[in-house]
């Protein structure tokens, strides 16, 4: 099962390069020596661990099936490690409260989806050089608390509580529970259960998989490099882009026509790294675009390359093309979008119900915040400003913002 399969591995110094560079926010132990593992010509064995607690997916997290892809393409072993045990404690990295437990079914349920959204990028269906799925369970299910106590010895209290997030909560007088403390342990162990040569992840997953780097050295006297991927942000304001909450997120299940509106929706000071982040064009084409930018081309008219790059990726170049002129005609023509969200609720109900229940706004509080702002409105411009206003006899074309449609038709 864990065999080196006989696909070659490519030693190509520009795409070894790339690797290192590319979306990377840092290398452990370092860039030297990970280089050098990349040119033995040796098949190395890297994971990437998900847990599957939501089954929503951004842009920002493909950036790490994007490094793996390419990781892949020079014929390296992928794994992509469900972590179905571990989501049963729930990650504590960069919460500020004790994260919700799933249950085993819950874990179980959110898998499809994922599989389906990393599938756009990771190729599980190549047969020379097969990606493998495994889930964490078939290791951790059988540990002992003897085991456990063994794991805990190789790290402090002190290496544990010294985490940004577990200092907040102390500070605040908020619990944090022991259980939180074994989520690390469980990672780090994965590294040694599946004897990798490499982990990726992102920044917030740093101490986790240094802790596999710790365990590996101990348990097998190997040496386990890890890269962090850098995060999609604000190049000014240093805010997160992708943020389901703020409505900002790009989810890779999202249709065409949403997800080429909202990458327009995205601020031009960030485009050369959502390029460089979320897109497969090379470097040498990216740096190009940036010379096009710095010699005055219009921002809007490379951000439209950048959506249609990307939907492209989750989409394929039709649904893109289309998703370009639907664009053109919505926010450039002012058009009311054909394929917009169909709604068909009672004419009694009321417009923030309809809106709320749909998840087409994410709260009755944010939609209060939306009417205020004057950002309802029926279509092409009358603003709603009653936030109890119910359906009425006949069908509404209602915008949200500059990029969300949906009609609400009565039954």
């Amino acid at each position: 099962m864990f065999g080196t399969t006989k696909t070659r591995v490519i030693v190509d110094e520009k795409k070894i390069d790339e690797v290192l560079s590319r979306s990377v926010s840092a290398i452990y132990p370092n860039k030297e020596l990970l280089k050098e593992k990349l040119f033995s010509g040796k098949q190395m064995r890297i994971y990437m661990g998900i847990d599957p607690t939501a089954t929503y997916a951004h842009i920002g997290h493909a950036t790490n099936y994007i490094v793996l892809k390419r990781l892949h393409n020079l014929g390296h072993k992928i794994i992509i490690l469900i972590g179905d045990f571990t989501a049963m404690i729930g990650d504590p990295s960069d919460k500020n409260a004790e994260r919700k437990r799933l249950s085993k079914e819950e874990v179980l349920g959110n898998l499809k989806t994922f599989k389906e959204q990393i599938g756009k990028i990771i190729d599980f269906k190549d047969k020379n050089n097969p990606v493998e799925l495994r889930f964490n369970s078939e290791w951790l299910s059988k540990l002992t608390f003897e085991d456990g106590v063994e794991l805990a010895s190789h790290f402090t209290v002190q290496q544990m509580i010294e985490r940004d997030n577990f200092q907040k909560r102390i500070k605040e007088n908020k619990p944090l529970y022991i259980h939180e403390f074994f989520y690390p342990l469980m990672q780090g162990y994965d590294s040694v259960a599946l004897d990798v040569d490499m982990e990726v992840g992102g920044t917030d997953q740093t101490f986790n998989m240094l802790a596999g780097r710790t365990l590996l050295k101990v348990y097998k006297n190997k040496e386990k490099f890890v890269i962090t991927t850098t995060l999609l942000e604000h190049p000014v304001t240093k805010e997160k882009l992708m943020s389901k909450s703020l409505g900002t997120g790009v989810g890779l299940d999202e249709p065409p026509n949403q997800m080429f509106g909202k990458i327009m929706a995205l601020p031009d000071e960030a485009l050369i790294q959502l390029f460089v982040d979320c897109t497969y064009l090379s470097m040498g084409e990216i740096d190009r675009i940036k010379k096009e930018l710095e010699t005055g081309e219009n921002p809007k008219n490379i951000k439209i390359k950048l959506a249609r790059e990307i939907a492209k990726i989750y989409h394929g170049e039709k649904a893109a093309t289309e998703a370009e002129k639907t664009f053109e005609n919505t926010f450039s023509k002012r058009e009311f979008p054909n394929d917009a969200q169909t709604l068909t609720v009672s004419k009694e109900e009321k417009i923030i119900d309809v809106l709320v229940n749909n998840k087409i706004v994410e709260s009755k509080s944010e939609f209060r915040r939306l009417i205020e702002a004057g950002a309802i409105s029926d279509y092409p411009d009358k603003k709603i400003n009653n936030g109890n206003e119910i359906v009425g006899e006949k069908e509404r074309k209602i915008k949200i913002g500059k990029k969300t449609f949906v009609i609400i038709k009565p039954n």
